[in-house]
């Protein structure tokens, strides 16, 4: 069993989680406009070429892997977590040709939510009544800067690109409790995202054929934006994120994950000129105020059983 961090190892790693995470949809937007092109096909490209890359930076991981000592049904719940990381990016990458950033990356960070519920049923890990409060002003943070960032880009159907959003989110809560699990059974980090990672991404490297749409062909600039994905929001955002998820309650990780819209709607100021206006300014402000009343109430540590 390996020694507890300090609480300020955490917040740090979890720090460069959000602020690597908050660079996807940035990078998304910015292929999607390379290739003037708002597609199902082309965006199931982005997240699969973002996961296979990933995994393919990962390759090294695999010596140790055969050497760790885990529980088989380890292995279970991080291909389960692969699969519902494949429908998390395949629903979520989707709903940024539909949506606004602000708007996507606001409802798709409603997971604190569905990980709360998902741990009371199946852990019976009950939020105290702090944590839920924190939750429900987090959430309304979310929801003003989905309601206030309706301008500056090119949206063709906002209402299947919040539904999809929306469905990434239940989609990647099961997938940080599915990864906890695999943690406490034995997995380590490494071993855990390179089964996890690679699970995804053989889930979805064919998605994209079905749809008549190919991985080669796109201009340059395309391919460098999927490298900083994998590098950036997937090796560091959501291996931060997984590797936190052992340590402290998974509501809490998934609570420091709804400052990420803060962070794209920044970088979408700077990148699209989407003035974010007021209300999304406040939206921001109110789930930071959410996060910290809700980790004020949430159990520090989770257990680390095997």
């Amino acid at each position: 069993m390996s020694d507890q961090p300090s609480h300020w190892k955490v917040g740090l790693i979890l720090m460069a989680g959000v602020l690597s995470a908050s660079t996807a949809a940035i990078f998304i937007r910015l292929a999607l406009e390379a290739v003037e092109v708002n597609s199902v096909g082309f965006s199931l490209v982005l997240a699969a070429s973002r996961l296979t890359l990933a995994a393919l930076f990962l390759i090294p991981a695999w010596r140790s892997f055969w050497t760790t000592q885990f529980q088989r049904s380890a292995l279970s719940y991080s291909v389960a977590a692969g699969c519902c990381l494949a429908v998390h990016f395949a629903s979520w990458v989707t709903s940024l040709s539909y949506t606004s950033v602000a708007a996507s990356t606001a409802l798709v960070t409603t997971n604190p939510v569905w990980v709360a519920i998902l741990s009371w049923l199946w852990f019976g890990e009950k939020p105290s009544l702090k944590t839920g409060l924190g939750i429900a002003i987090a959430l309304i943070g979310s929801l003003l800067i989905g309601l206030g960032s309706s301008g500056g880009s090119p949206i063709s159907n906002p209402l299947l690109g919040n539904l999809l959003a929306v469905a990434g989110s239940v989609a990647v809560s099961l997938y940080f409790l599915l990864g906890r699990e695999a943690q406490r059974r034995g997995l380590g980090i490494s071993s855990h995202i390179v089964l996890t990672y690679t699970t995804a991404a053989l889930v979805l490297l064919p998605l994209p054929l079905f749809f008549g749409v190919g991985y080669v062909g796109y201009p340059s600039q395309v391919y460098l934006w999927i490298v900083l994905m994998a590098v950036f929001p997937q090796l560091i955002g959501h291996t931060s994120f997984n590797w936190a998820v052992r340590w402290i309650s998974p509501t809490l990780v998934t609570l420091t994950i709804l400052a990420e819209p803060v962070g794209s709607g920044v970088l979408a100021l700077l990148f699209f000129q989407e003035n974010p206006g007021m209300q999304v300014v406040f939206g921001a402000v109110v789930i930071l105020v959410g996060v910290a009343i809700a980790a004020l109430g949430t159990t520090p540590t989770a257990k680390n059983t095997k």
